[in-house]
């Protein structure tokens, strides 16, 4: 923002005169400025964040009573907000509605937005960072919408369970068409400024200190406003929208099946019975809304939602860590370094190979191309990026991450010469996967800032990092690199030195027996087909070859030393791939060929109860094992980081909420029943029957 509209708009009290200075005072200020320009700033007194709340829109209709009665020549709304315009509507509030309040919440919300939408002077929606949700519906409410370079769009509610309830799904439509309305509400996908341009979202692309002059020409008549469409007068006819409706259901069928996710199939069904007639698609709107927050799916991805804010709360304190030094510029390495450099840190990288350096640096390029960094962004991170193969950035660093290769004695050998260069006070984090930290703890510099910092790959696309501690993690280590993670955008759980922490320990066992059961015999499409029709993001076969069938055979081997219960044996198959070099994804063939993108598994065959349980209840009873030995400190925590790390499906609100669900005495006995059929690799963690 510029200096005089920042001030401006951070003034605690504006000009509003008499009583109605009281205006001022809440979330909501207004003021008219020398040119006449009404400035209604949202800047949430309870929250670093905009959203919009109950609270929210009464205070709304308040000032929409004082600039009906007397309107000033044009009225902006914007956010005070360095974050955004709004992150959408208060999710924790909504969740304890039932559907009576809901839907009465949602009939305010429509009529005040109606008036805001019928004011007598042009309203102009000026939109820095993000308008998501309930945000993104108020600035629809308006007549012209201003992007400031940066800003991005959307109606992610399909990922909460939920579509939009404001009238999204009728002003969108409206704007942009049918077509594209329909996909951003479908996909929950976001329209970057650019592409807000190109469909018709934003009349207007400013900088910060071009927005006065922009308003203004909106105020006086040199901006043209967007007319409805020819595609949307098209879609009035009910049989071009029942085609169009039709392709729209298969197509959401194949990511997010209607017995899973209802909003989706409930939106399309709206638009294709309403659609020219926006009066009952609104109507309609209304009560779908509140039907769908009722939904055990909707009840659990708002559960998920909340665990992410649990995780980034678990991350508060400062890291103080500004340069990092990460070891090695291999896969894992390097998309530490890139991510790590994206988010402001300067970051310098050791790698022996300096092919790998080179690679490194166009990762990071790509890494902020699918991020939507314009090029100024895109140059500021290689600029906090250096490739380092004398390694001069370790003796400045405050934290190093060593990212070699998964070899006990490589690792040693690395921390015995980090001894002689670490400045003091630097934090020593490893990102070993299989190995315990235990065991290296001999050879590093300082075993009190010396801990686990366990990255998912890839690590610009998974979310959760494992902040693991040994015996003699001090807290202070542990608590800065919680803090760490949460300054890069990461996700923290903190998880205790134990085989395979939390999340491997938990999904070798699912992977395992997939991999057994193609032993006896079932294919592997039917295989991934249940774990994908149980609600994982890909099948167990079609994982082992992203992860690396090498990194699952050194996971496996690690646990079946270290373990203290039974996991199933390491079939020979595995072996044969790591030995013969096809390692999954990483070399173009592993148990898929990976030659032509994705495998895309798919299966005729009727998939059996007995066959998802077979992969899914190792997985419980191994997360059971973790909670009950303190590897992760609680249920919420446990199934955030299955759902964030592995996608473990959602709509179930993670394994524990998912076993809660089922019954811990019903999940005992069927544990039982395998362990009879299957071995004693199925036999029911202690965990289940602690309450019976």
């Amino acid at each position: 923002m510029d200096g005089e509209l920042k001030d401006f708009l951070k003034a605690s009290k504006l000009e509003l005169g008499g009583a109605d200075a009281a205006l001022g005072d809440g979330h909501w200020r207004y003021g008219v400025d020398d040119n006449k320009i009404g400035w209604l700033v949202l800047d949430r007194t309870d929250a670093s964040v905009n959203t919009i709340s109950d609270a929210v829109l009464r205070e709304l209709e308040r000032h929409i009573e004082q600039i009906e009665a007397d309107p000033p020549r044009a009225l902006v709304m914007r956010s005070a907000k360095s974050a955004g315009f709004a992150a959408g509507a208060d999710i924790r509030a909504l969740a304890t509605m039932d559907a009576d309040e809901t839907e009465k919440l949602l009939k305010e919300g429509h009529a005040l937005l109606h008036r805001l939408e019928g004011l007598s002077c042009p309203t102009i929606a000026a939109i820095h960072g993000a308008a998501l949700g309930a945000g993104f519906e108020l600035a629809l409410a308006c007549d012209y919408r201003i992007a400031i370079t940066g800003a991005s769009f959307g109606l992610p509610e399909v990922r909460l369970g939920l579509h939009p309830g404001l009238a999204g799904t009728v002003r969108l439509p409206e704007l942009i068409g049918p077509l594209a309305a329909m996909e951003m509400m479908l996909t929950g996908k976001t329209a970057h400024t650019k592409r807000a341009k190109e469909i018709g979202i934003v009349d207007l692309i400013v900088e910060e200190r071009h927005l006065r002059p922009a308003v203004l020409a909106i105020a006086h008549g040199k901006v043209g406003k967007h007319n409805r469409g020819v595609m949307a007068k098209a879609f009035d006819l009910s049989a071009a929208r029942s085609l169009a409706a039709e392709r729209m259901r298969r197509e959401t069928q194949k990511k997010a099946p209607k017995e899973h996710y209802p909003a989706p199939y409930a939106l399309i069904d709206n638009w294709a019975q309403h659609g020219n007639d926006l009066d009952l698609m609104q109507e309609d709107e209304i009560t779908s809304f509140a039907k769908l927050l009722q939904t055990d799916t909707s009840k659990n991805l708002i559960r998920a939602f909340m665990l992410r804010q649990t995780l980034k709360q678990g991350g508060q304190a400062t890291d103080n860590i500004a340069k990092v030094h990460v070891i090695g510029a291999g896969i894992m390495g390097a998309e530490i370094a890139a991510w790590a450099a994206m988010q402001g840190k300067h970051v310098s990288v050791t790698d022996p190979d300096e092919t790998a350096l080179g690679q490194m640096v166009k990762q990071a390029m790509r890494i902020c191309k699918d991020a939507h960094k314009d090029s100024l962004a895109t140059r500021d991170t290689l600029d906090r990026l250096m490739p380092d193969p004398q390694g001069y950035g370790l003796r400045h660093a405050d934290l190093v991450i060593e990212a070699g290769p998964e070899n006990p004695e490589t690792k040693a050998s690395i921390f015995a010469d980090l001894a002689k260069q670490m400045k003091a006070g630097a934090i020593l984090a490893t990102n070993t996967s299989s190995l315990q930290l235990a065991g290296l703890t001999d050879h590093v510099p300082d075993k009190a800032r010396f801990a686990g910092l366990h990255f998912f790959n890839p690590v610009s696309k998974v979310p959760l990092v494992e902040v693991v501690s040994h015996k003699g993690t001090s807290a202070d280590t542990r608590d800065r690199l919680m803090g760490f993670c949460t300054a890069i955008d990461r996700l923290p759980v903190a998880v205790a030195d134990a085989p395979g922490f939390l999340v491997n320990r938990a999904l070798m066992p699912y992977l395992l027996e997939a991999l057994l059961l193609m032993d006896e015999g079932i294919s592997k499409t039917r295989i991934d087909r249940a774990a994908l029709d149980f609600g994982m993001p890909m099948g167990p076969v079609t994982l082992a070859d992203q992860v690396g069938l090498d990194i699952c055979l050194d996971v496996a081997e690690s646990l079946n030393k270290s373990l203290d219960t039974p996991i199933a044996e390491i079939p020979s198959m595995l072996r044969e791939k790591v030995e013969a070099g096809d390692l999954g994804r990483k070399t173009g063939r592993g148990f898929y060929d990976w030659s032509d993108g994705t495998p895309k598994p798919d299966s005729d065959d009727k998939i059996s109860f007995d066959l998802t349980d077979r992969l899914i209840l190792p997985m419980l009873n191994a997360c059971a094992y973790c909670l009950r030995e303190g590897v992760v400190g609680s249920v919420d925590e446990l199934d955030a980081a299955m759902i964030f790390a592995t996608g473990f499906a959602p709509f179930r609100g993670g394994p524990m909420q998912y076993a809660q669900a089922r019954g811990h005495v019903a999940l005992h006995a069927r544990l039982k029943e395998f362990e009879k059929s299957h071995g004693v690799r199925f036999a029911p963690d202690p965990y289940w029957s602690k309450d019976a």
